[in-house]
């Protein structure tokens, strides 16, 4: 049982650092937005968006999926309805953390396609899916 909560400690703080990226690089495209393609502004604002990608997001959702389908398996939770809510949830967060990549890339050739207002939009998203996740993985409803 000592390993489990141990497990659970790594995931929930995997997480967390996953989620502040989430949280943190649409902002940073709201700002990028703003700044002219071949600005130095904009050349920093490339550099922050790859490194909090790749250095932060990424391994953080690897360590998250990875130490959370241990969980599942320890526990035998894909027998709860709530799990599998939760992962259809955390689905959508890939998905999400995908496009993020597609737009750096896109923001990285000076090809942004998207305004400040989509950007802004697209920075709630996480927190909806945030506060969705964290209840079904504390009440468990159902």
């Amino acid at each position: 049982m000592d390993s489990y909560l141990w497990l659970k400690v790594l995931h929930i703080v995997a997480f967390t650092a996953w989620m502040a990226g989430l949280f943190y690089l649409p902002r940073l495209y709201v700002y990028h937005t703003q700044q002219a393609p071949a600005s130095d502004a904009a050349s920093t604002f490339k550099v922050m968006e790859r490194k909090l990608l790749r250095i932060i997001m990424n391994p953080a959702m690897l360590v998250t999926v990875a130490s959370g389908a241990i969980l599942i398996w320890q526990i035998d939770a894909l027998l709860f309805g709530w799990m599998h809510a939760k992962l259809l949830l955390v689905g959508l967060l890939l998905a999400f953390h995908m496009m993020l990549a597609r737009w750096r890339r896109e923001f990285d050739a000076d090809a942004n396609r998207h305004s400040e207002r989509f950007y802004r939009v697209m920075n709630e998203v996480p927190t909806v899916l945030l506060i969705l996740i964290v209840v079904l993985a504390v009440v468990k409803p159902f």
